[in-house]
């Protein structure tokens, strides 16, 4: 089959990126617009758009490409990209779907069922079930989903209820599904997830791993490949295990398995059924396009042959977001001047706004050298050059990340961002590049929970104190009333925003004087929310 004219069933960054391969093969490009993302980068840049009335909309996708004359679907990342009644919809209607099968997508894109077809293939993964079962400290997830959506870390018994409905809602929100389940919970991994591509008839080629360790509310904030703290032994056993995963489920275009290290043991996490947002590095190490790749896998083509890298890259996503406590940001970006020197994928445009209902990522900058500390050097060079004004982002952030010597060394885990906090001093123990073999001689500290997302604009020991919103956003929860008495990081109000939902928290004891907001209201940055008096 060839394909003349493909869309996108996505939108920003993504969509934008698979044009650019499109153009390069001579493909046409159809971009779908939802109702509150007109005039949106990725409609501008493709050769026709169709409006559509929710990215979530299956049907809305299939007769956006009939009017348009599309031969083929490309699902992106997120929304229904991993929906297995999507990918048989789009082939029920004799349109080329750019992805796995349903029957793998349903087989892998199942948290649980994958957990099964894992352990009949011999690769490990953590255990799973009732809390009682596992005991705590727990993760739930979302069973049709990943991206961080769905998923809280519960660590006493007592923040399971709350844990399980705010976790519900953001799945059902994010992915149309709201079943959950509890996983174990481990403390201070890896994370390193091997690039698949396979041909739907049992043929699974490996492209390497990347680490992807430093994360902030379970989403990933850089990303490198190879992956500097695994061994050629482990590295292997890994890439075996993640291509033993895909033969089982006869999977079909880009793929990633992803795995949790703890030391020299590796479970498995979960499949991404679709191209991944660190796609980047891989394609810098392999020279390969991955989405050439699932154009060529999709019309017949052969897969391409394993082992071929070259160097290091490291990518960082820069988001329109807080650097200390990570909440999105929304605003008109008024300058924006992205770097020379390495390649950038960027969903938006100097002059573009960023509202609430998407996610507030501005670009990915991806840095290669001949090695690691090439790749990390150049990279700082270019987020010297960056300047974005208008909004806040996270660009410090970025800049602190790759001067940071812990960083440097290769030694994070997923709790890095927790031991240690955004912009801070490195403690002087972090200052010694150590390299190679080490150990302390006395067990680490148990690590901090992450942060609470704190939006209290006041200081304790005044009369009264007001809870504003730290960014725009919908009321999802009020969780207390006036003259309602409550004790210190109670969560008093839920925002969702960007389809992530934020609780905001008592600073100390008081009684709620008096509340502003009911649940469905949309607020803008700064709304007092909650009085509170002591």
């Amino acid at each position: 089959m060839t394909i003349r004219k493909l869309l996108v069933a996505n939108r920003g960054e993504i969509a934008v990126r698979v044009f650019r391969t499109c153009r390069e093969l001579g493909i046409a490009t159809v971009a779908v617009v939802a109702p509150n993302d007109q005039g949106a980068l990725h409609a501008r840049v493709a050769d026709e758009t169709v409006e559509i009335l929710s990215y979530l909309f299956s049907e809305e996708h299939i007769r956006a490409a009939k009017q348009a004359g599309a031969d083929a679907i490309h699902p992106g990342y997120g929304f229904l990209a991993e929906n297995p009644d999507f990918a048989e919809a789009v082939e029920a209607a004799a349109l080329q779907f750019l992805g796995p099968t349903p029957d793998a997508l349903r087989a892998g894109g199942d948290k649980l069922e994958a957990k099964r077809i894992a352990a009949a293939a011999g690769v490990p993964a953590l255990s799973a079930g009732e809390p009682d079962e596992i005991g705590f400290p727990l993760v739930l997830k979302a069973a049709a989903g990943g991206g961080g959506r769905g998923m809280r870390v519960v660590r006493e018994r007592g923040e399971l209820a709350e844990a399980v409905e705010a976790a519900g809602r953001e799945a059902k929100a994010a992915f149309g599904d709201d079943r959950l389940f509890a996983e174990r919970f481990l403390e201070r991994p890896r994370h390193v997830e091997v690039q698949l591509l396979g041909d739907g008839d049992g043929g699974v080629v490996a492209l390497g791993e990347r680490e992807c360790s430093i994360q902030r509310r379970h989403q990933k904030v850089l990303e490198e490949a190879p992956s500097p703290g695994i061994g050629d032994e482990l590295r292997r056993a890994v890439t075996d295990a993640a291509v033993a995963f895909g033969r089982a489920i006869r999977y079909r275009s880009a793929g990633t398995v992803e795995f949790v290290v703890d030391g020299g043991v590796f479970y498995l996490l979960e499949l991404n059924g679709r191209i991944q947002v660190e796609h980047p590095v891989t394609e810098l190490v392999t020279g390969l396009d991955l989405v050439a790749e699932q154009i060529g896998i999709a019309t017949g083509g052969r897969l391409p042959e394993e082992g071929r890298r070259s160097g290091h890259a490291v990518e960082v996503r820069l988001y329109a977001e807080d650097p200390t406590t990570f909440l999105p940001q929304t605003g008109r970006i008024e300058r924006l001047r992205l770097p020379a020197g390495v390649r950038v994928d960027a969903g938006v445009e100097e002059g573009d706004e960023v509202g609430i209902g998407y996610d507030p990522m501005i670009a990915k900058l991806v840095a290669h050298g001949g090695n690691r500390e090439e790749a990390l050097d150049c990279l700082e060079n270019a987020l010297a050059e960056t300047e974005v004004s208008g909004i806040v982002t996270n660009l410090e952030l970025l800049r602190w990340l790759v001067r940071h010597p812990v960083v440097r060394s290769g030694r994070t885990t997923t709790a890095f961002l927790t031991e240690y906090p955004p912009l801070s001093e490195p403690p002087p123990e972090a200052q010694r590049p150590w390299r190679g073999a080490w150990r302390l001689n006395l067990p680490p500290p148990p690590p901090l929970p992450p942060p609470e997302l704190d939006a209290v604009a006041a200081t304790p020991g005044a009369e009264s104190s007001e809870l504003t919103a730290p960014m725009p956003g919908t009321v999802i929860r009020v969780n207390v009333a006036a003259g309602d008495r409550v004790h210190p990081r109670q969560p008093l109000v839920v925002l969702e925003a960007m389809k992530m939902e934020t609780p905001l928290v008592s600073p100390y004891e008081a009684v709620v004087r008096s509340v502003h907001v009911r649940e469905g209201d949309r607020v803008a940055g700064g709304a007092v929310l909650v009085e509170l008096e002591e």
